[in-house]
């Protein structure tokens, strides 16, 4: 059971509004499996969702709303890599909106730079994850299509801001019980700016392995749009045959498996873009462009982080995190 205490003193977390201020010291907090989460008064009611490598995710009763919302605690400044993730996912989501990307209500954290030790991201809650549900049941040929299509919709969006997202598997696709698809977990993202050369600069670091475009798996030294396809089209075999396609033990292993199937790609399966696939016929019944929006402003590449020192990704997070918080107020008030 999750233990709830009062607590004085919480990091000057403000729990009410957007914004970054200080509240009055009695407070309430709550303790999930050992995880103290400072986001009362306004969010309580904590139940375990899920837990990762540096952080873990529980649903909460928003008392301004009334409805339950998620939130993910995250730890990350003791390492440089975790706070580069932190700092790409939270500058991503908050600048992206669409249906089926999961968004950002609210981030907070201590008041002061000294004092901020872990970042909370309020999100909408999603009562399952696509791995979560080819676990337990097979899917109807109607829920893959539905699903697919909202896979792409939400890709379509990614790619014109030019993002790689990178790391597209079932555990990150949350659903509810509309059949609702978001699109989650984008610390391993990265920019891929068409007016630049990245090659050399994208690391082969990305994707379960078993998800993973055989490019990464060869150190290719650029990749672009269509490795994430890739792990599309390795998301809709595993949902059409209940298991994963290429569930490699090893790199070779997993070469091998593609090899086996597939062969050598040509050109043009190299080329692949999200837009091609939306006009699939299988996905007829969903696809309509003027309903499927792209990116205003999409990122540039002086907006990617590479290999920045700890504390100035620290900064840099802090900073952040007030301009999320300034934008949502803002819109709150629209």
């Amino acid at each position: 059971m999750n233990e709830t205490k009062i607590g004085g003193e919480a990091n000057g977390i403000d729990g009410h509004k957007p914004t970054n201020q200080i509240l009055p010291s009695a407070q309430t907090f709550e303790i999930v499996r050992q995880q103290r989460f400072d986001v009362g008064p306004r969010y309580t009611d904590l139940k375990f969702i899920g837990e990762g490598a540096y952080g873990m995710v529980v649903s909460a009763l928003d008392h301004a709303t009334e409805q339950r919302v998620a939130i993910k605690k995250i730890t990350p400044f003791e390492h440089q890599c975790f706070c580069q993730r932190t700092l790409r996912e939270i500058k991503i989501l908050s600048r992206f909106h669409h249906e089926n990307i999961i968004n950002i209500q609210e981030v907070m954290r201590a008041a002061s730079f000294d004092q901020m030790k872990d970042i909370y991201i309020v999100q909408c809650l999603m009562e399952c994850d696509l791995y979560k549900l080819l676990r337990h049941q097979r899917l109807t040929d109607e829920h893959i299509c539905y699903f697919l299509y909202q896979i792409l919709r939400g890709l379509k969006y990614i790619h014109s801001a030019n993002v790689l997202h990178r790391d597209l598997k079932p555990s990150n696709l949350l659903l509810n019980t509309n059949c609702d698809l978001k699109i989650c977990d984008f610390g391993l993202a990265r920019v891929a700016d068409p007016n630049k050369d990245h090659s050399g600069l994208l690391t082969e670091y990305v994707a379960t392995r078993w998800y993973r475009a055989p490019e990464i798996m060869l150190n290719a030294r650029g990749y672009y749009k269509p490795i994430d396809i890739w792990s599309v089209g390795c998301i809709l075999a595993e949902m059409i045959g209940g298991k994963p396609l290429f569930p490699g033990k090893h790199y070779i292993e997993q070469i091998n498996l593609i090899l086996n199937v597939i062969g050598s790609p040509d050109e043009s399966d190299l080329v692949s873009i999200v837009e091609e696939a939306l006009k699939h016929p299988y996905l007829a019944q969903y696809y309509d462009p003027s309903d499927e929006p792209i990116a205003v402003q999409p990122f540039t590449f002086d907006m990617e982080l590479d290999d920045l020192p700890l504390q100035q990704l620290k900064q840099l997070i802090f900073e952040e995190t007030e301009l999320i918080n300034e934008r949502l107020h803002k819109r709150e008030q629209i």
